[in-house]
């Protein structure tokens, strides 16, 4: 990683080189001014990276990195849609300036290669804990009825 540690906060910044594929750079972005991803954090971030395109090929660029800038171009205090029109205009060789919150020393490293975010998928909590939420209703409800 051709990246440096910045500060004491637990962040690196690394220096990313794409060549613009025919289905362009290969990831998503969310954020801006008018959008924004973070409460009070109008930062660009990657939401997702698109198999087989360049990001992904490349290896480096991870969802959840913020974008500070592209081609040197801050990214800070703009909109959305004018944030997406810089990376359609960026050219063929575009260069991001991303920043990645450093992994703790016993946890994973990177990502794992196959556009997949690591630990459980959402849906794996979310609909037990329906079910369970679900049937605790039909319960009381039912308990209701025989007072």
């Amino acid at each position: 990683m051709n990246g440096s540690v910045a500060g004491g906060g637990g962040f690196s910044e690394e220096i990313i080189n794409l060549t613009r594929r025919s289905s362009g750079l290969g990831f998503n972005i969310v954020g801006g001014t008018d959008q924004q991803y973070i409460s009070n954090d109008s930062s660009i971030y990657v939401s997702r990276i698109k198999k087989d395109g360049a990001a992904y090929l490349d290896g480096r660029l991870q969802e959840g990195d913020k974008i500070l800038s592209v081609n040197g171009r801050d990214l800070k205090d703009l909109r959305h849609k004018d944030a997406v029109e810089l990376f359609r205009n960026a050219g063929c060789d575009v260069s991001l300036k991303i920043q990645r919150r450093l992994q703790p020393q016993n946890g994973p490293v990177g990502h794992r290669g196959d556009g997949e975010s690591g630990g459980l998928p959402l849906a794996a909590v979310l609909v037990p804990g329906l079910a369970l939420a679900a049937a605790a209703v039909w319960i009381l409800l039912r308990y209701r009825q025989r007072m």
